[in-house]
């Protein structure tokens, strides 16, 4: 789900914060023969970090911040995404009209987004226009006007996307996933937040919001293709050096969160006028920064994605897609490791219009998940793997994903991996640690479900729930 601190006098006792002196830190990420990602650290805490190509005439540069839903409360969730929708609608330097007219002008791309942990601010432009994006960017961030006229027009357009999120039924399906999984917990909370306090939040809600999670050593300012690390730097330190610091700054990747515990149970949304049926299934996964990180990935990439719309063999993908596609127990599947900073959800989502035979697609499933803990074998190991790498270095096309890539590491862990050192850490993955991961997190562990649509035909959550330790293979 994809995805402004204030003037006056709010402003001031902001910029008046104390903020501990360091010297400027740098250091630098070599590649293999290729680009590298130099980081420096500003005085104040902010992170500055690139990936120069010297021959792009475009790049992104965009601020990363290690705040997003879940630093919300019950009571102020919604918060993080209201401020996403907010940022544009002026500043005490700029209009709204002005803003969009100044971004057109430039032939610039600006955008934000919203996740449970993080809040992004980035603008694709010209090479030659990076010191401009970078004042738009700051100025959006820093001196958003929240005014209460342009918040309370927003409250409508927040419910009219709200409306369109509830008609997406994988979103749907996800959030109540992550409802029962982390029950009455930061985590568990939709991004967009309930109907109630869309329509109750108000100015302070988004300035206390500000003031509590937009400091500077929670900040990396991210710069991808044509740009000079030299120069984002001096930009950095003329546009961010009064933003305030937390009160006990903790290093990037570090950020302390109240303890999340999974909760085996599940949510079932009856809906029979719906010819299908949408069924997650998931178990606890890793953090971020988890020694079987890439494991869980790996063994993600085993079972993989199927559809039988795209006409592709099954014989070419796992064993999962070719026992479905041989009894036509569904329409497609889709495994997912989604990691958080000290929590994760590892599973699969499945739509079929076989409604009779939701039971015996469970039980495979879950066989499937089994037979991980006992004989995985290294054809499937090596295939997955591949299929892994290749989709990690895929997607680093272009200097958005770059930039994406750069901020989310440093965010959630700290530093960057290389893509080559990510690469060395999957071709590491053996199929004893396959067997290893299975059995400590599939392995007669509890399972967290969440289904829509023609379900009764789905067995009760105790006797799937049974699969994860009788099965046999």
């Amino acid at each position: 789900m994809l995805p402004r601190t204030v003037r006056g006098s709010l402003g001031r006792a902001l910029r008046g914060a104390a903020r501990p002196q360091r010297p400027l830190r740098s250091f630098a990420t070599a590649h293999n023969l290729g680009p590298f990602t130099e980081v420096s650290t500003l005085p104040n805490g902010l992170t500055v970090a690139t990936e120069a190509h010297p021959s792009a005439q475009t790049a992104t540069v965009g601020v990363w911040i290690d705040a997003g839903s879940r630093a919300e409360t019950d009571a102020t969730s919604g918060t993080a995404h209201f401020l996403e929708h907010m940022a544009f609608k002026g500043t005490g330097r700029r209009s709204q009209h002005a803003l969009e007219l100044e971004v057109e002008n430039l032939g610039a791309h600006l955008n934000a987004y919203t996740s449970r942990e993080q809040t992004v601010y980035y603008a694709k432009s010209f090479r030659k226009d990076v010191p401009a994006a970078v004042d738009i960017i700051s100025d959006i961030l820093q001196n958003s006007k929240l005014e209460s006229s342009a918040i309370e027009r927003e409250r409508d357009v927040i419910l009219r996307e709200q409306q369109e999120v509830d008609k997406q039924l994988e979103e749907v399906v996800f959030d109540h996933l992550h409802s029962v999984a982390f029950q009455h917990q930061p985590l568990g909370r939709t991004i967009l937040g309930p109907k109630a306090n869309i329509l109750s939040i108000k100015r302070d809600d988004l300035a206390n919001y500000i003031k509590t999670n937009y400091t500077a050593d929670r900040m990396v300012l991210v710069g991808a293709g044509g740009v000079d690390h030299g120069e984002l730097v001096k930009l950095a330190e003329k546009h961010f050096s009064t933003l305030p610091v937390s009160p006990k700054p903790i290093p990037l990747g570090r950020l302390a969160h109240p303890k999340t515990t999974f909760v085996g149970s599940e949510v079932r949304v009856v809906d029979e006028e719906m010819p299908t049926a949408h069924i997650a299934i998931a178990v606890e996964g890793v953090g971020w920064s988890s020694p079987d990180y890439f494991p869980m990935l790996v063994m993600q990439s085993i079972f993989g994605n199927w559809d039988r719309s795209l006409g592709s063999s099954p014989l070419l993908s796992s064993k999962l897609s070719h026992i479905i596609s041989t009894h036509e127990l569904a329409n497609s599947f889709m495994s997912f490791s989604t990691s958080y900073s000290d929590t994760g959800l590892w599973g699969i989502y499945l739509v079929s219009e076989n409604l009779m035979n939701l039971d015996d697609l469970a039980h495979f499933t879950l066989k499937e998940w089994t037979r991980m803990s006992i004989a995985p074998t290294d054809v499937e190991v090596e295939r997955a793997k591949s299929q892994l790498k290749a989709s990690l270095l895929l997607s680093l096309d272009g200097s958005t994903a770059v930039a994406e890539d750069i901020g989310r590491q440093l965010v959630t862990s700290g530093r960057r991996y290389t893509p080559k050192q990510i690469e060395n850490a999957v071709d590491a993955v053996t199929t004893a640690e396959i067997q290893r991961v299975a059995q400590k997190y599939l392995w007669d562990k509890d399972i967290a479900i969440a289904a829509v649509g023609s379900i009764n035909g789905l067995l009760d959550y105790n006797r799937i729930r049974a699969d994860m330790s009788s099965l046999s293979y």
